[in-house]
């Protein structure tokens, strides 16, 4: 919801500068709106429009790589902790309270973070939370490996340990975002520069205004998008975590 109240802030600053610009063409003197003035205007407006597709392009591509880059280690996530789950059945019978214990720490993990909910994201990284994992890294460490092949096991079973526990505190990092917040307030500011040019070098009309009103919700749906994306754990665009559940659904067997 923050986020649909920043695009509504962007909208607001964008269009408004756009119906500034369009009160300025009418009280101005004429010789402000001569050719070479407003030559000068769009010569002056290229240079900001560049500047402006360029971070707009940007932090499209930056938001879409944490996006993606989250994505595929949820993906990773949950193809682990199968493999975990997997070797810890293959080792013997006395792994099934640490199957066990792993199915509902996962249960919990995935319920907190698909949720969306900050305050539920918040308790993922709280010292309980930590502790429980490390209790469960002990667990498998503690085992009595009595061949061979259950000490192999028991290595193995480690190293995935430490692969989840890595990409589930990576996926809490990035829910935070990244995107500085000067350089959207930058980038907002150079959006209204152009709007405001608009409105001022346009005849005021209703096509004209419906193609700022247009221009304007792109905008300003270009930053949501953005926002959204660089915090995929929650908001409207946020992850799926069906291969979480898929992988839920097969522990234990």
């Amino acid at each position: 919801m923050n986020h649909l109240v920043d695009a509504a802030i962007v909208f607001a600053c964008v269009f408004g500068s756009a119906l500034l610009g369009s009160y300025l063409r009418r009280v101005l003197p004429q010789h402000h709106l001569s050719d070479e003035s407003i030559g000068v205007v769009k010569l002056a407006t290229g240079l900001v429009a560049t500047m402006a597709a360029l971070v707009l392009g940007l932090l499209i591509s930056s938001a879409k790589s944490s996006f993606d880059t989250t994505n595929t280690e949820l993906l990773h996530s949950a193809a682990a902790i199968v493999r975990l789950d997997r070797v810890l059945a293959h080792y013997g019978p006395e792994t099934q309270e640490i199957r066990s214990a792993l199915k509902r720490t996962t249960e919990a993990s995935v319920a907190a973070m698909s949720s969306g909910d900050p305050a539920q994201l918040a308790k993922l990284s709280s010292p309980e939370v930590v502790t429980r994992g490390e209790a469960f890294q002990r667990q498998v460490e503690e085992l009595s490996p009595h061949t061979d092949l259950q000490r192999q096991l028991q290595a193995r079973a480690l190293l995935i340990v430490d692969d989840v526990l890595a990409t589930r505190w990576l996926a809490l990092l990035q829910q935070t975002g990244s995107i500085p917040v000067p350089l959207l307030v930058v980038l907002v500011f150079w959006l209204a520069i152009l709007f405001g040019t608009f409105g001022l070098v346009a005849p005021r009309n209703g096509t004209t205004m419906t193609a700022l009103v247009m221009c304007a919700l792109s905008t300003s749906g270009a930053i949501f998008l953005i926002m959204e994306m660089n915090t995929p754990l929650g908001g409207v665009v946020k992850l799926s975590f069906t291969p979480m559940r898929a992988a839920l659904d097969i522990l234990g067997h």
